[in-house]
């Protein structure tokens, strides 16, 4: 049987070098995912999700165990997410026409264009938006979670999701994937 989180936690506390190993074992998915749903882009959501760990290991006593890991390493991971966006907000993007004709890795894995398309309109949202439908829809987090997650109350989760399913609404008409 694999320990729970907290145990892991204390363990790396004590000096467990490989409780932290385990940690980073089963929840690289949801945070590189978190990131990539965040910034839209699978190298940045690499390099976000080591600065998750990194952080998330060098704040660990910081961490309350009255709460739950995750929501916690998700809460870290929904901050990098805004920083590097933020940070990326003055840099130019790419020449479309220096880009190859071929889809490239990402493209190929990405699956179907509906997937795409969400993607798309996903990356129309504002940040708090954004938030709100992934870790909904895309994590299946209670109103609780998502709000301990965003620090904010229950009600204002409620409310925001509900804007949220209709600007994401709105961004995939316009995407062409709702009619």
């Amino acid at each position: 049987m694999q320990p729970d989180d907290e145990t892991l936690v204390a363990d790396c506390l004590s000096g467990d070098g490989t409780a932290f190993d385990m940690l980073v074992g089963r929840y690289e998915k949801l945070v590189f995912n978190v990131a990539r749903r965040m910034v839209g882009d699978v190298e940045d959501a690499r390099d976000i999700a080591q600065t998750v760990f990194m952080k998330a290991f060098e704040s660990l006593n910081s961490f309350d165990p009255r709460f739950r890991f995750r929501s916690w390493l998700t809460r870290i991971t929904i901050n990098e997410s805004l920083n590097h966006r933020n940070a990326r907000r003055g840099t130019e993007p790419l020449d479309e026409r220096w880009a190859s004709p071929e889809r490239g890795p990402a493209e190929l894995a990405s699956g179907a264009e509906h997937s795409r398309a969400v993607d798309a309109a996903l990356g129309t949202l504002q940040p708090e938006y954004r938030a709100v439908i992934v870790l909904r829809h895309f994590l299946e987090c209670s109103y609780r979670e998502m709000a301990a997650v965003l620090q904010i109350p229950e009600k204002t989760v409620k409310s925001r999701l509900f804007t949220a399913r209709q600007l994401l609404k709105e961004a995939l008409v316009r995407e062409g994937a709702l009619g």
